[in-house]
């Protein structure tokens, strides 16, 4: 794992990845190296980086399993990987919500609604079906709370054929980025804050971003590299 301190806040996503590029200066025009942007926040993150670098460029499904009335804590994640869903479960940390009085079909319906959203957005998005086998797959994203949606990304690129693995994003959590560590070949933060919140904290705009704009993005770039 490889952590940099470059700054404590981005204008938008776009500048984070144009900022998330100067720090991966390796990666420049490399062969068979692919970035992927987790859908929705990660796909202008990754589009900007991957302008600077000279690399292809798309995206990766995932959908984050929310624990009811705390949404924004994960306890697994859905990811889409060639034509398949992907589940990964925080098993603890689902054991613990239960005993706290959160019921199994509390858990059962957010997971049912993730995965109709899913399919929904696979059917619409461009560029989220790739030929991995034997490549550097670059996931980047807005940031990094919990892990919870890279790691599924990781596992549907690994699942999809993918040699090597970076998961590179602009901010996160030091808890996150050590339980990535282990299922990636390598991490790359550029900040990682002794007090971590919430990701749009250290963005001066961090909008919510619709189905449209995900699209334009990865229409305009030609969503390359399938």
């Amino acid at each position: 794992m490889e952590v940099e301190q470059m700054g404590m806040r981005f204008s938008d996503r776009s500048e984070a990845g144009k900022r998330l590029a100067e720090g991966l200066p390796q990666l420049r025009e490399r062969p068979d190296t692919i970035i992927l942007g987790l859908a929705r926040g990660g796909v202008p993150v990754a589009a900007a980086a991957a302008a600077e670098l000279y690399l292809p460029f798309g995206a990766v499904l995932v959908r984050k399993l929310g624990i009811p009335g705390r949404d924004e804590t994960a306890f697994g994640a859905l990811a889409w990987a060639q034509g398949d869903i992907l589940r990964i479960v925080n098993k603890p940390l689902k054991a613990l919500i239960l005993a706290h009085g959160i019921s199994q079909s509390a858990l059962d319906t957010v997971e049912a609604h993730e995965r109709s959203e899913l399919l929904r957005r696979a059917r619409q998005y461009p560029g989220i079906d790739h030929d991995l086998r034997g490549k550097t797959v670059v996931l980047a994203d807005d940031g990094l709370a919990t892990g919870a949606t890279m790691r599924a990304a990781v596992e549907a690129v690994r699942a999809s054929g993918a040699r090597t693995v970076v998961a590179a994003v602009p901010v996160a959590s030091l808890e996150a980025s050590t339980s990535l560590a282990r299922v990636c070949d390598h991490v790359f933060a550029l900040h990682t804050p002794g007090k971590f919140h919430a990701v749009g904290a250290f963005y001066e705009r961090f909008e919510q971003l619709s189905d449209d704009d995900v699209v334009n993005q990865l229409e305009g770039t030609g969503a390359r590299g399938r």
